[in-house]
């Protein structure tokens, strides 16, 4: 615990943000950094709760040990504080930009609206990590003289083989795109992480000897097959990432974009790369000077709504076909759970019209481009509600309703046959393996995060990357000393 009345004398602070105004120009990140006394006292609010539900199976789900570490911090202990979050967290400064943060809502203090600060402090303690030279390689010891590849270098993939080098593997990363990271560099806006914290946790792994090989579609450039037969163990984390089918009339328009490749674009663009994915190869998408609708309600949609803003958008409305939700959530009733109520992300905040309970009807247009798109409003079940009928003035549109599983082309496809998918609660097909062994149906490969379990969070996909990686170890050496 921190200070044992902090929780009492301190009030809850977070860090701040620049101005909308500064900040839509640019596409860098844009919170402002807490002093460390400033953090040690979040630190201290930290309280002997006895069942500390924030690093429970309701709060973070690679169990990072944060009582103890906001203990650290509060004492101004920096470097056991971030050996002490490295030991469960291979990549803090993700998850304290990213993770929409399960932990807090299951802090003790939630319970009155003034939970700890826990993600202000991981992403300190992240940065200090930096700051103090603590991101270096840590190469095993001895090699074991097997050989691993990992498909896909998302967050799983590079979690999994980081573990998986630590433990003495001689590992391969093959990765489609032309660097690191999969969605987390293509998918996540720079303006919410900057990506030289990908690269730099790369050339950390390249020390512990991981291997990328970027610009590999397995399956297309590279037959699964001779990955298989080249290594003892293969790690499938593809991702998932099959927008879903919205069913929207109209979809053909010029103008309505699947979201994804919208963000991917303009992620390459920041980058000073070629604009063209592998997976998502599109004409340049700019939104400046133009009304744009985005479909969805969700942290993607929410990613597009910030993309066109600083693209230089005249308008951007936000559609949700659920409810709005309430301001304040039911505490008995919800409580250490997520809850379900009113939030609104920074890129909304930014100037986003929001509708909610609003389903999208039709595209509509004139000579093959989109002008508007036609909606009403719809009662608790989802049902349009007769003479609520309007249609908003669009030139761009984005749909972000979710993705539906792995890419169907590449290693499923050229699988097909023997690689088990199965469908989950909603509606995606990924697939099949358990989340004890991580085994598929095919032998010697195995799978972990959105590839498996479907659309997740960042934090859920390095908990089944270091998971994954354990099972591996252990199915080539016997045994293994990697944590689960």
């Amino acid at each position: 615990m921190g200070k044992v009345t902090g929780f009492l004398e301190i009030d809850r602070q977070v860090h701040k943000y620049q101005p909308a105004s500064d900040r839509i120009r640019h596409f860098r990140e844009f919170t402002l950094p807490m002093s460390d006394k400033e953090v040690e006292k979040q630190a201290a609010r930290c309280m002997d709760c006895g069942v500390p539900f924030c690093h429970g199976p309701t709060g973070c789900p690679i169990h990072n040990q944060i009582p103890d570490w906001n203990d650290l911090v509060y004492n101004g202990d920096w470097d056991n504080a971030i050996r002490n979050l490295h030991s469960t967290n291979n990549f803090p400064e993700f998850t304290g930009r990213v993770c929409p943060a399960p932990c807090e809502e299951a802090c003790t203090l939630n319970l009155e609206d003034i939970p700890v600060a826990i993600k202000t402090v991981e992403q300190a303690i992240a940065d200090k990590a930096y700051e103090l030279g603590h991101v270096r390689p840590q190469p095993a010891e001895r090699k074991t003289g097997k050989r691993v590849a990992v498909i896909g270098s998302g967050p799983s993939g590079m979690a999994a083989a980081q573990q998986l080098g630590r433990a003495g593997h001689d590992v391969h990363v093959y990765e489609r795109e032309s660097k690191p990271g999969g969605l987390m560099r293509f998918g996540i806006p720079d303006f919410k992480m900057e990506k030289h914290y990908i690269d730099a946790r790369a050339t950390q792994m390249e020390g512990e000897g991981v291997t990328f090989h970027c610009g590999v579609n397995v399956g297309v450039d590279k037959p699964v097959a001779e990955l298989l037969a080249e290594h003892d163990a293969v790690l499938y984390c593809g991702g998932s990432e099959t927008p879903r089918a919205a069913g929207i009339p109209g979809d053909d328009f010029e103008g309505v974009h699947d979201a994804m490749p919208y963000l991917v674009q303009q992620n390459k663009r920041v980058g000073g790369e070629d604009i063209q994915s592998v997976a998502w190869p599109q004409e340049a998408v700019v939104a400046g000077g133009k009304h744009v609708v985005v479909v969805g309600g969700g942290d993607t949609a929410s990613d597009c709504v910030g993309t066109a803003f600083r693209q230089g958008a005249v308008r951007v409305t936000q559609l949700d076909i659920r409810p709005q939700p309430p301001e304040k959530e039911n505490k008995l009733a919800v409580w250490p759970y997520w809850a379900t109520k009113m939030r609104t992300s920074s890129s909304q905040a930014e100037g986003a019209e929001r509708e909610f309970q609003v389903a999208t009807l039709e595209f509509i247009g004139e000579e093959g481009q989109l002008t508007g798109v036609r909606c009403c409003e719809v009662d608790d079940r989802r049902k349009p509600i007769a003479g609520t009928e309007f249609v908003i003035r669009a030139d761009l549109a984005f749909i972000a309703i979710g993705f539906a599983g792995p890419l169907s082309s590449g290693l499923v496809k050229e699988l097909d046959g023997r690689l088990k998918l199965v469908s989950d609660s909603r509606r995606s097909v990924n697939v099949a393996a358990s989340d004890r062994d991580y085994r598929t149906s095919v032998d010697k490969l195995w799978a972990a995060g959105d590839v498996r379990r479907g659309q997740s969070l960042v934090v859920w996909a390095i908990r089944e990357g270091r998971q994954a990686a354990r099972a591996i170890d252990e199915a080539l050496m016997g045994s293994t000393v990697l944590p689960a």
